[in-house]
């Protein structure tokens, strides 16, 4: 049977939730983004010395335009040095005022991205490991770690960066333009005049560059994905000689990311001529409107100075405005998808008032008339009627073909599912009472597909029971029979093991399964095909440390290998969810026509073992 870790059943399942980049959501509004309250609110005082500095920081700004006008006259005009130099120092602090508070605004600002985005990412990543193996039927892992990775970045930018630039235009914005009315009202009417001249092409140019760089992130995007794809199946790839076909898939996503690279850098060319020449125009005309305005005696040189230092802020600042609200878009649909992850709820949780266990059960099992669907097989029973007692340090083997339920029936037994009708229970107690963690506690599992950490060999074992002495994990090694072959690594138990244990062999690594259960130390086992990848002197060893260690414990053992299950005090069959046949290994040979044929394809002859 295949291991708990995945599904527990082969059906492929779509996820809702698409992982593509091309489709990830672009919100319409900026709504979303108060989701970030919650994570914003512990850091109430930063933001608002980070929102004091902007304040601070734009009024400086504002000043100079002013300080500019006073020293051309007062200064100049008047052709007097000492005025010119007290309006240059006033000049220099208030570029100074500038300079300092808007660095720290940056560093505050800054520093409230990098927090928020840290504890998104934990919130996230603590959803999705509470959740159960029904979220996982319908959402698939690199949609996951997608929202995890991409998704909290492009969060990250907008507290980090996006939201205070747009802040900062709107506060400079206004400010320029109330400004701008004060100094010269009538330049501020023609002004009007040009500034849809000049917004109105760079928002829908600024579009487009958005559009397209979407659209080389995505090229980039998929790139990456075929290169991790490649990478975590290398061997099959050579083992097929498909390094070619990968080398050729490769280099056509990455041509396509250049094509869409060079297109977005065309069009932003292209952007920048056109701001600047509109830019610049706007402000040519309006110099020479001013200038006439001069000429005539309706305003002095210093005003024509304020002024155009005001026009350009405005210019500046809706530009500003309309790159980043695109930005905040992008971002507020980030938040909207990690905010699907942060409001998911496990249907298997904890009771409100659950009910205490021992801290060592005596192990006595019931299921009681089990009948249980996956959500994703709505109309087929995985489980029916499942009636089964196990008495406490039994050792109880379920057979039978593919599919048949058995791994089922651990599922729920580790609650990983809830009966769709019936109960489980341990020594007489419903395990949906007890708190999922505390029952799990009193369980071990030797999976059929071993998982390993990307960790050395002694935190892969000692993840059996968290805190446990070096004594303890190589006593758990000894008894597993992995000691002998992790003393001959490199560097012992301390080797790193590589990505889901790579650089160990399949028996060492479901010896590696064994010692961690070993280390836990539990009342209940349950070896779902513990010894498949095992070749016959390791399974030998192997065999001889299950027996030590099923001593004393209530045992479940699904095995395909009848040979492995032929010591077992109970030997159950299961077909399409029911028993359908119990005894030992000579009384169903001559009493159960299923284990008969299934003992005949193994043994040979009459299926009975010499």
């Amino acid at each position: 049977m295949g291991t708990l870790q995945a599904i527990g059943h082969d059906a492929l399942h779509e996820s809702p939730m698409t992982d593509h980049p091309s489709d990830r959501p672009k919100s319409r509004s900026l709504r979303p983004l108060a989701a970030l309250k919650p994570f914003l609110r512990p850091y109430r005082a930063r933001a608002v010395l980070a929102l004091g500095a902007l304040i601070i920081a734009a009024a400086a700004m504002l000043a100079l335009p002013i300080a500019l006008r006073q020293m051309i006259d007062h200064g100049l005009a008047a052709q007097s040095a000492g005025a010119i130099d007290r309006y240059f120092v006033g000049f220099l602090l208030a570029a100074a005022a500038f300079g300092g508070f808007a660095a720290l605004r940056f560093y505050h600002v800054t520093w409230l991205g990098e927090r928020l985005v840290a504890d998104v990412r934990r919130a996230v990543y603590a959803r999705v490991v509470s959740m159960d193996p029904t979220f996982f039927e319908v959402t698939r892992t690199g949609e996951v770690l997608s929202r995890l990775n991409t998704d909290t970045t492009l969060v990250q930018t907008i507290a980090g960066s996006s939201l205070s630039i747009a802040l900062r235009s709107v506060l400079n914005l206004i400010g320029a333009i109330v400004m701008l009315a004060l100094t010269s009202p009538r330049l501020t009417g023609a002004l009007a005049l040009f500034l849809p001249i000049i917004v109105v092409p760079l928002i829908w140019v600024g579009r487009k560059v958005r559009k397209l760089s979407r659209d080389a992130q995505d090229r980039i995007a998929d790139s990456s994905g075929l290169a991790g794809e490649t990478l975590n199946a290398i061997q099959t790839v050579q083992a097929y000689t498909l390094e070619d076909l990968q080398r050729h898939r490769y280099d056509t996503a990455v041509e396509a990311g250049f094509v869409a690279g060079i297109a977005r850098t065309r069009v932003r060319a292209v952007l920048t001529a056109l701001g600047t020449t509109l830019v610049f125009g706007a402000i040519t005309a309006v110099l020479w409107l001013g200038a006439h305005q001069v000429l005539a005696g309706h305003m002095t040189g210093g005003e024509l100075g304020q002024f155009l230092l005001y026009a350009v802020y405005v210019g500046s600042s809706a530009a500003m405005l309309s790159e980043t609200f695109g930005e905040m878009q992008r971002g507020a649909g980030a938040m909207e998808r990690l905010s699907e992850l942060l409001e998911s709820r496990p249907t298997i949780a904890p009771p409100e008032h659950p009910t205490a266990m021992p801290e060592r059960c005596h192990g006595a099992i019931r299921f009681e008339n089990v009948t249980f669907h996956y959500p994703s097989r709505p109309d087929t029973p995985a489980l029916s009627q499942f009636t089964l007692d196990i008495a406490p340090g039994e050792t109880v083997a379920l057979v039978g073909p593919s599919g048949a339920g058995k791994t089922t029936a651990f599922q729920l037994l580790l609650r990983f599912y809830d009966p769709s009708k019936g109960r489980v229970s341990i020594d007489g107690l419903d395990i949906a009472s007890i708190d999922p963690k505390t029952l799990r506690s009193q369980i071990a599992l030797v999976p059929q597909e071993t998982v390993l950490f990307g960790a050395s060999a002694r935190e892969n074992i000692g993840y059996g029971r968290l805190g446990a002495s070096d004594d303890d994990i190589v006593r758990a090694a000894e008894a597993a029979a992995a000691d002998e072959f992790l003393r001959e690594l490199p560097n012992g138990y301390d080797t790193f093991l590589g990505e889901r244990g790579l650089r160990l062999s399949g028996g060492q690594r479901q010896r590696l399964a064994i010692a961690r259960a070993v280390l836990k130390d539990p009342p209940i086992l349950l070896l779902d095909e513990a010894t498949s990848a095992l070749d016959a002197e390791s399974e030998r060893l192997v065999q001889e440390a299950l027996e030590r260690l099923m001593q004393g414990r209530t045992t479940l053992i699904i095995a395909h290998r009848l040979a492995t299950v032929l010591k077992a005090d109970r030997i159950v069959v299961v077909d399409d969810g029911r028993i359908v046949g119990e005894g030992t290994h000579e009384t169903l040979l001559t009493s159960n026509p299923l284990y008969a044929r299934l003992a005949t394809l193994q043994f040979g002859g009459d299926g009975s073992v010499s």
